[in-house]
């Protein structure tokens, strides 16, 4: 059985976090080329590894968690079956309830997709103060 290879690894020089992927028959399209909407599955995966390697869960409880606001997304070239791509996450603006994060997909030297993404921190469905672990965890990207 195939599975996804899912590596974190801290760049000092960039200080960026950065994600490996390798693209699997299951994110293709008929023509062979990532499906469009699993460059934001790969993102959304990488933010929540950031998580994970912290031994966090990036929510307090069942109620609460980030949701997305706003995706502002650019889709530069395609990616095929066997490529790696490399997924950076880089945070833009780290406020009280929300934060801006710019993720970029990477095949090698190539960017092949760039997003912006507002999350914002809620409970029970309402905004609130992401907690301090938190900020620490995006304080570290």
């Amino acid at each position: 059985m195939l599975y996804k290879e899912y590596i974190l690894v801290y760049n000092e020089k960039k200080e960026k976090r950065t994600m490996k992927i390798r693209v699997y028959y299951e994110d293709t399209d008929a023509g062979g080329i990532v499906y469009h909407t699993n460059y934001i599955k790969y993102c959304e995966r990488a933010r929540s590894e950031a998580f994970f390697k912290k031994d966090m869960m990036p929510a307090e409880c069942d109620n609460s968690g980030f949701v997305v606001r706003k995706i502002t997304a650019d889709f530069l070239a395609t990616s095929k079956l066997g490529d790696m791509l490399s997924v950076t996450s880089e945070i833009l603006t780290l406020k009280s309830t929300s934060l801006v994060l710019r993720q970029e997909v990477w095949k090698e030297k190539s960017k092949v997709f760039s997003m912006d993404v507002v999350l914002v921190y809620i409970d029970h469905g309402r905004p609130r103060r992401i907690p301090e672990n938190f900020k620490t965890l995006f304080g570290s990207l």
